[in-house]
């Protein structure tokens, strides 16, 4: 068995209420049952994602007797929003990165290291609709995954709303906009919002942004990949500061 892996109703139910971080439960397709629909709904309370999977899958995670259900341990500890809010010095002016549809790993590694080498404060992501935090993900994070906080949450729009009270502007970066990141201030404290590649970022979130930039492109391709899009977007802030 892998050592992120944990199979079983009643194990996977322990870690759980143990408060063990669990990226993702795995659960056979159709599967019913009394222990089935309470794992479920333990899930629900915890906010921990279920994935049904045909039983081939759950057979090729582990060898032993799964009864349907695998789970897999996170390979970071995840934090609160409060937690990473604390850890910010006194002397540096809060930078936070938060995810919205980016479902690679190797876009999402690479935005991590890219965040943690600008100095960044921290990663949100989602509960739904986002790259796992695995070994795959750290590897292309070259560690930094290791280093930066990641918080979890449940509601993106809550949580833009929640730092924007805190004195946060929130940033989108899109290529659908006139304003150039150049013409922005990101010496504020500022939370920068990557979308999804195909689809960019949800309109609820835009409509709550406070600045939505683009970078200059001059060439024939539309646009950059997220991961080098994000690495412009923090290292514009990074200049705006070291010359402020």
């Amino acid at each position: 068995m892998a050592e992120n892996l944990i199979f079983g109703i009643r194990p996977v139910a322990e870690a759980i209420e143990a408060h063990k971080q669990i990226e993702r439960v795995y659960i056979r397709r159709n599967a019913d049952g009394q222990l089935i629909n309470e794992l479920k709904d333990l899930c629900l309370r915890h906010h921990i994602r279920t994935q049904e999977v045909p039983v081939e899958k759950l057979n090729r995670l582990v060898r032993g007797n799964h009864q349907g259900v695998v789970a897999q341990i996170a390979a970071v500890e995840y934090v609160s929003l409060e937690d990473i809010l604390d850890r910010v010095p006194d002397d540096e002016t809060p930078l936070i990165v938060l995810f919205d549809g980016v479902t690679d790993v190797r876009n999402f590694g690479g935005i991590a290291r890219s965040a943690e080498c600008a100095g960044a404060h921290g990663l949100i992501v989602p509960l739904k609709n986002a790259a796992p935090v695995n070994a795959d993900a750290i590897k292309s994070s070259a560690g930094a995954l290791n280093v930066i906080p990641v918080c979890r949450v449940g509601s993106l729009r809550n949580t833009v709303k929640a730092l924007q009270a805190q004195g946060f502007q929130a940033v989108a970066a899109t290529e659908k906009s006139r304003k150039l990141l150049f013409d922005a201030d990101l010496r504020k404290p500022t939370v920068l919002i990557m979308g999804a590649e195909d689809k960019g970022i949800s309109k609820e979130l835009l409509k709550l942004c406070d600045e939505q930039l683009a970078i200059p492109l001059i060439g024939h391709i539309e646009s950059l990949n997220v991961a080098a899009a994000a690495a412009v977007m923090l290292f514009e802030a990074v200049r705006q500061r070291i010359g402020d």
